[in-house]
């Protein structure tokens, strides 16, 4: 029974004690590498973005939805173009792509 004790005892001192700093430090790190790697790219990318659709203007060729054309009205959330003589559709500003 005494032996039985002592391994018991034994296991209980080699088995880990919950080293949660420890955890807590590599999650942090993880996280920290996930943001500068990922996050913050991304944050850079559409802040561009935004700052591209901001400056949208009438005259403007642009790349929308896999079209290319000529804006001819530009309003709140949407733009109108040109993208034949005569011919105008109305695209969301989203699916602006590119401005030449």
């Amino acid at each position: 029974m005494e032996e039985t004790t002592a391994v018991v005892d034994n296991v209980a001192q080699a088995a880990p004690t919950g080293d949660w700093m420890g955890l807590l430090l590599y999650c942090v790190v993880v996280f920290a590498i996930i943001y500068i790697f990922m996050v913050r790219p991304n944050k850079k990318r559409m802040a561009e973005y935004q700052k591209m659709l901001d400056s949208l203007q009438v005259g403007n060729r642009v790349l929308a939805a896999g079209i290319y054309g000529t804006i001819k009205k530009v309003n709140e959330a949407t733009i109108e173009l040109e993208i034949a003589k005569g011919v105008v559709v109305e695209v969301s500003k989203n699916a602006v792509a590119n401005v030449e």
